[in-house]
């Protein structure tokens, strides 16, 4: 009797034991699967996250800001690797009949004011969201090893001087100006049969540099990134509009958070010590 007692007792513990082990066993399972999908939910949430914050800023921008914008490009951008900035170069007049006619632009950078006056009067920019940035010279470049003796505008009248580079007046700032100060000189129609227009002022610098000019009208600027022009003369500033430059914030963008950071950050004494290394001049 007490030999099968005892055989009952240690059949008690004994399943007692594996009823034990297999709960230990199926906890064990439930646990390591609610970790490995907490996991899961947490890289997928991270990568949902990275890719809500990846975000592309078009920016349309006038030609001659394009060496300085680079520039700026790879600083802002590693700084902010989820911001890729797509630049968009042109004549400030060019752009801006982009935007009217709904190309996507996040922000307009402008070489005159006229053309940033035109959105905002269309209520394509908020007036509130722009603001003039730089300002800028305009110069006759000749090329460097060029034959052509000009030292002043009225030695664009000389008959070596066969061929006169310029914006095309209608949608390129510079060319614009620099029909402001020919006329004021009394030469514009008298130049006519020596004009060669260009559709924006990096055109206009090129054509010096290949001989297909003898002289072109741009900025200060465009001068100082060639070795292959020198600045024939310094266009007096009082023969044309003074040379500014405009910044807003398209209405129309998708990412206006990141869009205010950008034009907040070409405000920064950072981003505007880079444009002055380039050449422009910062209002006072």
């Amino acid at each position: 009797m007490f030999k099968n007692v005892r055989i009952s007792v240690v059949l008690s513990i004994v399943l007692a034991f594996m009823f034990v082990v297999a709960g230990c066993g199926t906890a064990a399972k439930d646990s390591a699967g609610s970790q490995a999908s907490g996991t899961n939910a947490q890289t997928t949430n991270a990568q949902t996250t990275e890719a809500a914050e990846s975000v592309e800023l078009t920016i349309s921008a006038a030609a001659s800001m394009t060496d300085a914008l680079k520039d700026i490009q790879q600083a802002y951008e590693t700084k902010n690797p989820n911001i890729k900035l797509n630049f968009n170069f042109g004549a400030s007049g060019a752009l801006q009949q982009q935007i009217e006619q709904g190309a996507p632009a996040d922000l307009f950078l402008s070489a005159a004011t006229k053309n940033m006056k035109a959105l905002v009067d269309k209520q394509l920019i908020d007036a509130n969201q722009q603001k003039n940035l730089l300002s800028n010279e305009l110069v006759a470049v000749a090329a460097a090893d060029g034959s052509a003796s000009v030292a002043s505008v009225e030695d664009l009248s000389k008959s070596d001087v066969k061929n006169i580079a310029i914006g095309i007046p209608e949608s390129v700032p510079a060319g614009g100006y620099a029909k402001e100060a020919l006329t004021s000189a009394k030469l514009w129609d008298a130049l006519q049969s020596k004009m060669v227009q260009g559709k924006d002022v990096r055109q206009v610098l090129q054509y010096v540099e290949t001989g297909n000019a003898d002289v072109g009208f741009v900025y200060k600027t465009d001068a100082l990134t060639s070795d292959k022009v020198k600045v024939a003369f310094t266009v007096d500033p009082k023969t044309y509009t003074p040379v500014e430059y405009p910044i807003g914030i398209v209405k129309a963008t998708k990412h206006n958070k990141e869009a205010e950071d950008f034009y907040s950050y070409l405000q920064t004494q950072e981003a505007l010590d880079v444009f002055v290394k380039y050449g422009f001049s910062i209002p006072n």
